[in-house]
């Protein structure tokens, strides 16, 4: 069983595995209260493949931070 989107398309979008998770993880809890996809017509039935899916489009992706 193929998982999609892949873990090697994802890591193309954002390096860390554990940032991927985490940023995953909130925007599927973020759309369970507020029901507004960035993409329209998903594959995934779950929340989680959905914000896989966001990240994928490059409609999420974490803003790095400048300050350093």
């Amino acid at each position: 069983m193929m998982l999609e989107p892949s873990i090697d398309e994802l890591q193309e979008k954002i390096k860390s595995k554990y940032t991927l998770v985490t940023l995953s993880a909130r925007r599927a809890r973020e759309m369970r209260h507020a029901k507004d996809m960035l993409i329209d017509n998903p594959k995934s039935h779950k929340l989680v493949g959905v914000a896989l899916e966001e990240i994928l489009a490059e409609k999420l992706f974490v803003q790095e931070d400048d300050s350093k």
